[in-house]
């Protein structure tokens, strides 16, 4: 009997097993240079198992996602406005309209002029108004502010945070937008290019800044006075209230833009300990005035220590709700993630290219998207959302973008870095979590959704094409990934 009830059980939990919905590949979308975003079909998925293993178990998840964004800057908008006006609707449309294309839910914004405006500017260039009583956000009317009401016509809910690349100039010791001579970087740059490194300057358009007042790393270029730190403060508030007069709401900022960094655009450098200061007793209590989040950043450097300046400072710590990353700071990311786990942390912007929007760029980008996102950030930020074919900022810098505008023909293309991001951000959504995978293929990204749907993003950058085994809950499915392509898989039971 007992052995019956034995052979009964087993019989029965293998019933259960068969009745167990398999999960199943759903859909499979796939890009090449030549052939973006193409359908192909899931019935060219086998059960045979390969050499290239993902391996994938839905109870190894690590962060939660937020989301996917891009950027509102100056030349996004007058490349965008060349355009026939549907044609302008229908780029946002499939960016910003929840589930239609892109996706887009978190954006980020300067604070007055940054390196792809129109030309130097701040919202109170009165010197010695402490007060701000001059302070006005007119030149947005005509650039940012429709830019972002624009998009907000297909995604009210759009979350929207902030950051400055330059206080008004009498805020700093050499009264400039600047920090660096022009004429001292492009030297700097020609020896690069002599060397064969890009430098990506393909004009030298002189800032004016005499050589005799650059700033550098290292040192605060912001009057490291109080009444100028409080006055500071009071200037990222009633940039937060004209904003939202604008019904526009911005639900964060950052201090700076890459506070090591002095460019020959707008830019202003601080010491970790000037920052510290001026969130800790001024700008952090300003901000929890407005219920507005401060986030440390943007970190531009491989150097943990600089977030520990931050966070290990109990008057500023007290206000930081992130840490974000760019650039070089990337490679600070892994040791904030394992130091500070609890800590947010967010992708603030995608490297900009050369201007070229060529595969090479795009597997960069997608190189820099596994980087960020299996180390711990939230929130992944694409930085011009358009401009003008060549992409020459006014200050001579050549960068890529999401959408090429030619200004002589008036027409527009979506660039090859357009879809890696869309690979993610159409597919993961809020909440979704990211799966640790196994195996021996690393070349990709796992996430899973609120519904339980799987996103699984591969790349192939050999030049033939590989087949790749998905190994999920004992099951196999083998994909066979063009060459040199990005595909998105969404597996469901």
């Amino acid at each position: 009997m007992k052995n019956k009830l034995t052979l009964l059980g087993a019989c029965c939990l293998g019933l259960l097993t068969a009745c167990q919905p398999q999960p199943q590949v759903s859909e499979w979308i796939s890009t090449t240079y030549s052939q973006p975003w193409q359908t192909l079909p899931t019935s060219n998925i086998t059960q045979e198992v390969t050499e290239n293993v993902i391996k994938i178990n839905t109870s190894q998840t690590a962060q939660a996602i937020e989301g996917f964004g891009t950027c509102f800057n100056e030349l996004g908008w007058t490349s965008l406005n060349l355009l026939d006006s549907n044609e302008r609707e229908d780029i946002l449309n499939e960016m910003f309209t929840p589930g239609a294309g892109a996706n887009f839910k978190i954006c980020r914004m300067p604070v007055a002029a940054n390196d792809f405006s129109i030309d130097w500017y701040s919202y109170n260039e009165t010197d010695g108004d402490f007060e701000m009583k001059n302070f006005s956000i007119e030149n947005d009317r005509k650039t940012l502010i429709p830019f972002i009401n624009a998009a907000k016509q297909f995604n009210p809910d759009i979350r929207i945070w902030a950051s400055p690349w330059c206080p008004p100039t009498w805020m700093k010791y050499n009264k400039h937008y600047a920090s660096r001579s022009t004429p001292s970087a492009a030297r700097q740059l020609s020896d690069r290019a002599k060397s064969g490194e890009s430098t990506y300057m393909y004009k030298v358009i002189d800032n004016e800044l005499p050589e005799d007042r650059q700033g550098a790393e290292g040192t605060d270029m912001f009057i490291q006075d109080d009444k100028y730190m409080e006055a500071y403060a009071l200037y990222f508030s009633k940039f937060i209230d004209a904003y939202r007069a604008e019904n526009i709401d911005i639900f964060a900022v950052m201090p700076q833009n890459e506070f090591n960094s002095a460019q020959i655009f707008p830019s202003c450098c601080w010491t970790a300990k000037g920052l510290a200061k001026f969130v800790g007793q001024y700008l952090g209590p300003a901000m929890e005035a407005k219920g507005v989040d401060v986030m440390f950043g943007t970190m531009e450097r491989p150097n943990v220590a600089l977030v520990d300046t931050i966070l290990q400072d109990k008057d500023c710590a007290r206000y930081i709700k992130g840490v974000g990353f760019q650039w070089a700071g990337k490679d600070a990311l892994p040791g904030v993630y394992q130091k500070y786990p609890d800590m947010k942390l967010y992708q603030t912007e995608q490297e900009c290219g050369d201007g070229k929007n060529d595969w090479k760029g795009a597997l960069h980008s997608w190189d820099l998207m596994k980087h960020y996102l299996n180390n711990g950030v939230s929130v992944y930020t694409y930085w011009n959302t358009s401009l003008l074919k060549g992409g020459i900022s006014r200050w001579g810098w050549a960068q890529n973008s999401l959408v090429v505008v030619d200004d002589s023909t008036r027409t527009y293309t979506y660039t090859p870095e357009y879809y890696v991001m869309k690979h993610a951000s159409h597919y993961v959504l809020s909440g979704a979590r990211r799966i640790e995978l196994d195996g021996n293929y690393k070349d990709a990204l796992c996430f899973i959704n609120p519904d339980k749907s799987i996103v699984l993003i591969a790349g192939n950058s050999e030049g033939t094409e590989q087949k790749v085994t998905i190994n999920i809950e004992g099951n196999n499915y083998t994909a066979s990934l063009p060459a040199n392509s990005l595909n998105t898989l969404v597996i469901n039971k």
